[in-house]
């Protein structure tokens, strides 16, 4: 029985070859490179459960639609929060305090809703812009710590103490501290928003007079 012979495969030109191969190092190279991109964009994203860039590199500055407002202060940001990995990034107003109205076993406090309306009326389902104060970005709950700039340019935490949604919060230090309580001082001698006939069991506990540190502004 003979065998029969397989044939021998012509033999190419060495330029051809030589061209073939560099052909498949660059797409091997082009591929790696974007799986190399993608891999380092989806972990910035806090795919992998982690994010290296830090608060101030994922959200300062940044512009974000608003999907849902829990209260005066406090609403949430369309953007996966890679420290509590929930689909939206809850952000608590810095250094403000509008009276409650959602809190557990609390109920709701005078003028709250009325804020809780402002604040809806002023970026709920519009985008916001936020800015982050470098080293002090989450509160105990780890809720983003953030000014929030409304589309016409304004600062929403501005907007509510001088028009008397908000207290100006004298308990943490901030670069605009003493800026809201010079507000808070206009606001309260206009009698404007919860000014206007507010007790003094409304006030919060920081500002009542057995636990407030030093005069009301």
């Amino acid at each position: 029985m003979r065998l029969r012979r397989r044939p021998i495969p012509e033999k190419l030109p060495d330029a051809l070859r030589r061209r073939r191969y560099l052909m498949r190092r660059v797409g091997w190279v082009a591929a790696a490179g974007v799986l190399v991109g993608a891999l380092a964009v989806a972990d910035r994203a806090g795919l992998f459960g982690r994010f290296h860039g830090g608060d101030v590199a994922r959200y300062h500055k940044a512009s974000f639609s608003v999907p849902h407002v829990v209260d005066g202060d406090t609403l949430d940001v369309d953007c996966p929060d890679p420290v509590s990995g929930h689909p939206h990034t809850r952000i608590r107003f810095w250094g403000i305090d509008t009276p409650e109205t959602v809190k557990p076993n609390t109920p709701p406090q005078h003028f709250g809703k009325e804020a809780s309306d402002f604040t809806k009326a002023a970026c709920l389902g519009k985008t916001v812009r936020l800015e982050l104060v470098e080293g002090h970005t989450r509160d105990k709950y780890d809720r983003l710590l953030a000014y929030i700039y409304l589309p016409d340019g304004r600062c929403l935490n501005t907007v509510l103490v001088a028009e008397g949604y908000a207290y100006a919060d004298p308990r943490y230090d901030h670069p605009h501290k003493e800026e809201y309580a010079r507000l808070q001082a206009r606001a309260k001698k206009a009698k404007l928003g919860l000014w206007k006939d507010v007790k003094p069991e409304d006030l919060p506990y920081y500002y009542q007079p057995e636990t407030r540190p030093g005069r009301m502004p």
